[in-house]
């Protein structure tokens, strides 16, 4: 819900929704305005969209479910992780409110803490919100080469062949023209991203209505088939039938991870406190009912299902030949290949804003050098580049294993994940602690029996999915077929650990202001000794 909340901003009495305002709420969180504003509602929101972006990231997770669980793991995964996702984004707008900056939850997290475990806290969330948004974006580009490649062989009639390599190389060079589109200036950014929403959602929509269209009744599968248990399917060689329909929500999860991704960009948004919320809570919503449809309709549609996923690789592309016939289903896949890039350009921005603001605090050894922002588009070039370059290299694991590289996906879910439920935890164990001043956004659940329910129920659910995405898909299981993300992400867990125990510790003390003198000498409220002292020298 929205409300009006206490002021943080120095002498400020009420909120007047224009930059001004926003860059005093800004200051008031410890960091000097350094963007320009330029996302207006409409951009945010269609930002939002596009980074869950439905249709094509159902199209890059649709065999999993389809092929492991089988159709009705398809429909009834979906809606289930929905709803609990549902009460993930609302907590994750909930904190968004209350701390608007490009730091996201890595921020929020050091200071719904104690001052004593900050650094700790920040550090662990911090490289965590990091692995998340890099393989996302590697995934993601991953899934977008694989569905180009798709259509190339639909298009020649399997002649072309499809090798891990020319995937591998198709793309790096994607995440280059994305690093070059994330050089450009804020508002030429918001511009592009503002018709994000309408290719994804009518997308969407015109490949629901062309399948119903297309398809003769009489060919349609029963409800038993779409919802039932003649749509039961164990493709997992070993695990039993409940739980290989279990793995059929890694599809819901990857589409739906990437809601604190609004938050990375709240710098560069009007009425932020407001507006990146409201975009988390509309994108959500309207990304769960448009998938379950499309979903839904899918199955409804999609023939023998001893033909899938087909020549091509892709089950959603074979079903949409199957009915419409190849070229208009190749059309309309250009739409679905668009909707996949626009998540990679949201993806991007994201992450290279989450760089940027932990090399702001010193972070990562580098002095800070991709914490700043270049003096000709004011937007963090080199943290765009750092993010593009280290994105590339997650997709080489498909030269070793393809299991490796689908591992990639439930590493997504899981790296993000639990970085958002750390601070949701935090906020509710310490929210009486003298020490930790939680002072709610406009986006408020309130301390009620609602903002509880929904904070317990998405970090029992995330912990419970991250359990499922650890387990392996095929059995036997050998080193090619291992699953490799629950290791990758322990593992990254591990040597942060490690690196700040045996020296980051100096360097790193969780998130600091970069106000001058007068204004650092301001926040007592928000900032202790030490970081006011870290202010102070620079």
């Amino acid at each position: 819900m929205l409300v009006d909340s206490p002021t943080r901003s120095f002498g400020l009495q009420h909120i007047n929704h224009n930059d001004e305002e926003d860059n005093k709420e800004l200051e008031a969180l410890g960091y000097v305005p350094s963007f320009r504003r330029e996302f207006s509602n409409l951009a945010t929101i269609s930002f939002a969209f596009s980074i869950m972006g439905v249709c094509s990231s159902v199209a890059s997770t649709f065999n999993t479910p389809l092929l492991l669980g089988g159709p009705s793991s398809v429909t009834w995964c979906w809606i289930l992780g929905a709803s609990n996702c549902l009460s993930l984004a609302s907590s994750i707008a909930e904190i968004v409110s209350a701390y608007p900056t490009c730091g996201g939850l890595y921020t929020a997290s050091a200071q719904l803490c104690p001052r004593k475990h900050r650094a700790r806290v920040g550090w662990i969330v911090g490289w965590l919100n990091i692995l998340g948004q890099f393989v996302g974006l590697s995934s993601t580009e991953f899934g977008l080469a694989n569905m180009i490649l798709a259509a190339v062989s639909i298009g020649t009639d399997g002649a072309y062949e499809i090798t891990a390599s020319k995937v591998v190389g198709l793309t790096t060079g994607l995440l280059v023209v994305h690093g070059l589109l994330n050089s450009l200036k804020t508002r030429q950014l918001a511009f592009f991203t503002s018709s994000f929403v309408f290719v994804n959602l009518g997308a969407t929509f015109l490949i629901i209505i062309v399948l119903l269209a297309t398809t003769p009744r009489s060919e349609m599968h029963t409800v038993s088939y779409v919802f039932g248990a003649d749509g039961l399917v164990n493709g997992t060689g070993g695990w039993n039938t409940g739980v290989s329909f279990l793995l059929g929500l890694l599809s819901v999860q990857w589409t739906m991870t990437g809601y604190d991704s609004t938050a990375h960009i709240s710098e560069e948004v009007r009425r932020a406190a407001y507006a990146a919320p409201v975009a988390i809570i509309i994108a959500t919503v309207g990304t769960a009912i448009s998938g379950w449809l499309l979903n839904i309709i899918l199955i409804l549609c999609s023939g023998s299902f001893d033909a899938l996923p087909g020549p091509s690789g892709s089950a959603f592309l074979e079903i949409m030949v199957l009915r419409m016939g190849k070229n208009a289903a190749l059309a309309l896949w250009f739409f679905v290949c668009l909707t996949a890039f626009f998540v990679c350009q949201s993806g991007l921005q994201a992450g290279s804003r989450t760089i940027y603001a932990f090399s702001r605090d010193r972070g990562l050894p580098d002095g800070g050098f991709f914490g700043q922002v270049s003096a000709s588009t004011q937007t963090p070039l080199r943290a765009v580049w750092l993010t593009t370059l280290v994105s590339i290299l997650p997709g080489l694991l498909d030269l070793a294993s393809p299991v490796a590289a689908n591992a990639v996906f439930a590493m997504t879910a899981m790296a993000a994940d639990l970085s958002y439920i750390i601070p949701i935890f935090l906020r509710r164990v310490y929210h009486s602690h003298p020490e930790v001043q939680f002072k709610p956004g406009p986006y408020y659940m309130g301390d009620g029996w609602l903002g509880w329910a929904a904070n317990v129920n998405c970090i029992v659910w995330t912990l419970f999915v991250c359990v499922i995405f650890s387990l392996p898909t095929e059995f036997p299981v050998t080193a090619v077929n291992m699953n490799y993300s629950a290791p990758i992400t322990v593992g990254v867990i591990v040597l942060s650990g490690a690196w700040y125990l045996l020296g980051a510790h100096r360097h790193y003390h969780g998130p600091v202001s970069n106000l001058p003198k007068n204004k650092a000498d301001a926040l007592g409220e928000v900032l202790g000794d030490e970081e006011k002292e870290i202010a102070r020298d620079g």
